[in-house]
């Protein structure tokens, strides 16, 4: 155990591991891109993390969740995620939070410790735009995940501001909020270029803050979570 970071060492040198080292990371959402994003971030050698999630494994999730398998449904993803990190890095210093996000405790998780960077993979809008106003106004380094769901052309994921994004429902609710809140400092993100599938959503009224649910794919939301990986990685 003593050289898994080797070969990430080798490509990124003995300073660049250290950095990453003395690193902590709060990611909120578990999802299908939020998993996948703290994983690599584990996997790359970070030091500590916070991850931030309060949902249970449902079935409908085994299509492109990490943590979601036949044999976790039930469980909470937080715990099944952090249980998976700390297997692949035993020294991680892990914090927990099955706690649902609203207006009021966000500013609290912000505090609570000196985070070098944030991954928004919250797939709900008002705790999302929370989230990241509050960040902000911080001034702590963001990135954001915009919607994957409705969408399955791998090479049309982008990095852009979020005032520069198109094709993308979610960007155009999150620009729309902010701007009420008076947020106007530009905020990285992941989103693709392609055209929504229109067939593939459809109209919900069992979950939670969401009138609408998006079909998917197995790699779509992974393929997000590996891009917000990199962003933090890289300007970590």
């Amino acid at each position: 155990m003593d050289n898994w970071k080797q070969r990430t060492e080798i490509l990124l040198g003995e300073e660049r591991m250290k950095q990453l080292e003395q690193s902590h990371v709060l990611v909120v959402g578990l999802g299908g891109v939020g998993a996948y994003a703290a994983e690599m971030i584990c996997r790359a050698g970070v030091g500590q993390m916070t991850i931030v999630d309060a949902d249970i494994v449902q079935p409908s999730n085994i299509n492109r969740q990490l943590p979601a398998l036949s044999t976790t449904i039930g469980q909470p993803k937080a715990e099944l995620v952090g249980k998976r990190l700390k297997e692949i890095n035993p020294d991680l210093k892990l914090t927990i939070h099955a706690i649902f996000l609203k207006d009021e405790n966000i500013p609290e998780l912000l505090d609570s410790a000196k985070f070098d960077f944030v991954v928004d993979a919250i797939d709900t809008l008002s705790p999302k735009c929370y989230l990241i106003a509050n960040a902000l106004e911080r001034k702590l380094k963001i990135v954001s995940s915009m919607g994957a769901g409705a969408k399955k052309d791998i090479t049309q994921v982008r990095f852009a501001d979020l005032k520069d994004t198109y094709h993308c429902t979610l960007s155009k609710a999150v620009r729309k909020r902010l701007k009420k809140m008076n947020v106007n400092r530009k905020l990285p993100v992941v989103f693709s270029t392609e055209q929504a599938d229109m067939c593939a959503v459809i109209l919900t009224d069992n979950e939670q803050n969401k009138k609408s649910t998006c079909g998917t794919i197995s790699y779509m939301p992974a393929v997000f979570g590996c891009y917000l990986a990199e962003y933090v990685l890289r300007k970590l």
